[in-house]
Formats: structure tokens, C-alpha cells, sequence
């Protein structure tokens, strides 16, 4: 993981199937680093989803850099 923040110890129920899955998508070692990645992710995604919504029809073809 890139950067550590302070974790916090939850208890929940998920798929074991869905968890082994995305385990080896995401190359994770343990089941809770799946976890992690698999929350981050989404919510990087739902960010980039909202940013993608407010700027729609803003943006000229060609105005972003790759970085």
C-alpha cells in the first residue's frame, strides 16, 4: 500500500468467494489487504465518477495531460 493511515479493526460478513476473487485480481497477499485495496479503489473511483459528471461537456478534446 502506498500510504499507511491509521486502520481501525471492523467485523463484518462478505462473500468468501468475491474475497478469493478479487484476491487474485488485486495480487494481495492477505484477505484484509484485499479489503483495504478493494475500499480505496472505490472510492477513488466514485471520485473520479463525480469529477467526470461535473465536468462534462466543460472539457475540450486535448485539455488534460497525462501526468
Amino acid at each position: 500500500m502506498s500510504r499507511q493511515t491509521s486502520l481501525k479493526r471492523k467485523s463484518f460478513f462478505v462473500n468468501e468467494k468475491a474475497v478469493r476473487r478479487a484476491k487474485r485480481l488485486l495480487g494481495a497477499a492477505t484477505e484484509a489487504e484485499v479489503v483495504r485495496l478493494a475500499v480505496e479503489r472505490v472510492s477513488e473511483m466514485e471520485e473520479f465518477w463525480r469529477f467526470l459528471c461535473r465536468s462534462r461537456g466543460t472539457l475540450r478534446r486535448g485539455s488534460l495531460r497525462a501526468p
